[in-house]
């Protein structure tokens, strides 16, 4: 049994999501502790249950310790499933940060599986379903994978209720990764939302957005308004938010995001987002500080060796290289300062099914 200390580096939910989707994806036993020994309340929360509940799923695993509190886990992988997949959260926890663990094992299934989700799509702390849908699984079709992604419901802090169905085309392996520079900015798109809110708000976040994008990269952003009129608004509680990307003459995507919240303009909200997709893009790299820590498994798991220029080293991105090298032996060089652009290199080691 592979044993995997909780508490490296940035020490929260991701490294436990990597650990269990490997164990997931290779079959082999995993015991994870010290999960969450730095937080304020250690051990696991609802939704990371959640994402290896899921994940157990599609292998038909045993797993030990798994209640709200626990510091350690065992995660025993028995036999791989397919079909579909269905689990509601019971709260507002992140339908995406679901999907990071259970999406990996799903791309070498023997056959398709769907998942039926219902959690939360926009919430802190956590890529939004927009961006795991038009950033994480575009990029994701150059390796190989096909995933689609459609979101049915929004679900915001605190009630949730957000319905997602996720489908996943298996590949027999996956393809690897050249994108150092980004290139030549082609378009950015987006999608600006309001939910049991007044429509101005989505489109008061949008607008601010595309000025910024406008003034600074000298591009006219095509942001999609989604709004509810009174009375056919189908959501439990209210939100808004908006994710924005940028896609390079060779068809990478990088997106960034903002949330609404109590007290917070929607120009603030999208100034955040498309200020924050500037720098990102003034990098010159090709792989925004968000996605690059979520394709280092992908990228260990191809046929060959993949090379990727990073907008900002992040210790997410440290954390799940040491996971990745841990559970599977790849090879991983970086070479950057957290903080500051950077490449890995990253040497497949050829996983097939």
């Amino acid at each position: 049994m592979i044993e995997i200390d909780g508490s490296y580096g940035e020490g929260g939910g991701q490294i436990l999501r990597t650990a269990v989707s490997l164990s997931a994806l290779t079959m082999k036993a995993v015991r994870i502790t010290k999960i969450r020994a730095g937080r304020s309340k250690p051990g696991l929360k609802r939704q990371h249950i959640a994402g290896i509940e899921v994940t157990g799923k599609i292998v038909d695993a045993k797993i030990k310790g798994l209640t709200v509190g626990s510091t350690a886990v065992e995660f025993i992988p028995n036999d791989r499933k397919g079909g579909t997949i269905s689990y509601d959260v019971g709260t507002a926890g992140s339908i995406s940060l679901v999907l990071q663990a259970a999406l990996l094992p799903a791309i070498l299934s023997h056959e398709p599986i769907s998942f039926s989700l219902k959690g939360g799509t926009d919430v802190k702390w956590s890529p939004p379903v927009d961006y795991m849908r038009d950033v994480f699984a575009h990029t994701l079709k150059h390796l190989g994978p096909r995933i689609e992604v459609l979101q049915k419901k929004r679900g915001h802090y605190p009630r949730g209720g957000g319905e997602v169905v996720c489908d996943v085309t298996p590949v027999r392996n996956v393809n690897f990764l050249e994108a150092v520079q980004f290139g030549g900015l082609s378009k950015i798109g987006g999608i600006s939302h309001c939910v049991r809110l007044p429509s101005h708000i989505a489109e008061r976040q949008a607008a601010a957005a595309e000025d910024v994008i406008l003034r600074h990269l000298n591009i006219k952003a095509e942001i999609v308004r989604e709004s509810y009129h009174k009375g056919n608004d189908p959501h439990l509680g209210p939100g808004s938010g908006i994710v924005i990307w940028a896609e390079s003459e060779h068809g990478i995507r990088m997106g960034m995001d903002a949330l609404g919240e109590r007290g917070k303009s929607a120009e603030s909200v999208g100034t955040e987002a498309a200020s924050q997709l500037v720098e990102e893009v003034s990098s010159g790299m090709a792989i925004d500080s968000h996605l690059c820590d979520m394709l280092m498994p992908y990228l260990a798991i191809a046929s060959g060796n993949s090379r990727i220029g990073v907008t900002k080293v992040t210790s997410h991105l440290v954390t799940n290289i040491w996971a990745v090298e841990r559970i599977l032996g790849a090879e991983i060089e970086l070479d950057g300062r957290i903080g500051e652009p950077g490449t890995v290199l990253v040497k497949g080691v050829g996983l097939s099914l």
